[in-house]
């Protein structure tokens, strides 16, 4: 009986704090969904707290919708995004793949600079030099280019593919097909977990990009969303259209954090045991 009640005295306790938890996260979210849809009269009538609206209207968002600035964020950011991430896996794969074979000439010293790179980096002043002199300053792909391999998750790749069978590789050089070949026939059919995962932690740096847009972006229509957001938060970088006259700044600052985040809160559950088990995928596996 002591046990039991010590029990049941553990396990309310874990709810209490699980539940606190939980509104904690949740709170923050229904206030700015709250406000972005109430009149502003009515958030200033109830004191500054809007949680559950009383009344909902959507002239916030059409506003945005009416000026060109969200939509031509959301283009560039899924520019970056897709594309971006298109061509991180692309390379990382095609790096990851030649240095899991053991019998690589220089492997060891070409995954020793790797990881150097891990520790060390040249610098932000080097780096823009890098980006200036290649051209690429007030270009989306100055976000993409710069960050094509992440070190962490092209060692991730590289051990899950040293965890593959080598039997299948063995056969298949017995049978004439090429290093190209067995990478696009036989390794990266049995590698989707990895390539899941890993385009999964790049899409959402790509779409979280802020700070390679602020060093290297100088043209406003070419922003990325969170920029923009940043912009409109601040209150230093609102739109050209003076949005101030049709609804209040507090309500488009909530509107664009929406907007912004809509597609992750969409996505990230269908995502979510990808994120839980991506991290440790390759280092675990075999």
């Amino acid at each position: 009986m002591v046990t039991d009640s010590k029990d049941k005295i553990y396990l309310t306790l874990v709810y209490a704090i699980l539940t606190l938890l939980a509104l904690v996260v949740v709170f923050p979210i229904m206030y700015v969904v709250s406000v972005s849809l109430t009149p502003y009269s009515e958030v200033v009538k109830n004191g500054g707290f809007a949680i559950i609206p009383t009344k909902i209207n959507f002239d916030t968002y059409s506003t945005f919708l009416k000026d060109n600035t969200i939509p031509k964020a959301y283009q560039v950011t899924l520019f970056i995004t897709v594309i971006g991430t298109l061509v991180n896996l692309a390379v990382t794969t095609l790096m990851a793949y030649p240095l899991s074979k053991k019998n690589m000439p220089f492997r060891n010293v070409i995954l020793m600079l790797v990881v150097f790179t891990m520790l060390f980096s040249g610098g932000i002043i080097p780096t823009y030099l890098v980006v200036k002199s290649t051209g690429l300053i007030n270009s989306v792909w100055a976000m993409i280019i710069p960050g094509t391999v992440a070190t962490f998750y092209l060692l991730i790749m590289k051990t899950f593919f040293e965890n593959l069978p080598e039997s299948l590789d063995e056969a298949a050089k017995i049978d004439g097909a090429s290093e190209l070949r067995i990478l696009w026939q036989i390794v990266l059919p049995l590698s989707m977990p990895i390539m899941a995962t890993v385009g999964l932690f790049y899409a959402v740096g790509h779409w979280n990009e802020f700070f390679a847009a602020i060093i290297y972006i100088s043209d406003n229509s070419k922003y990325p969303l969170q920029v923009i957001l940043r912009g409109m938060l601040t209150q230093n970088d609102l739109p050209e259209m003076d949005f101030e006259r049709v609804v209040p700044t507090e309500s488009l600052q909530m509107a664009a954090v929406i907007l912004s985040t809509l597609p992750i809160l969409v996505v990230y559950p269908f995502i979510q045991k990808y994120f839980t088990q991506g991290a440790l995928l390759g280092s675990i596996k075999g």
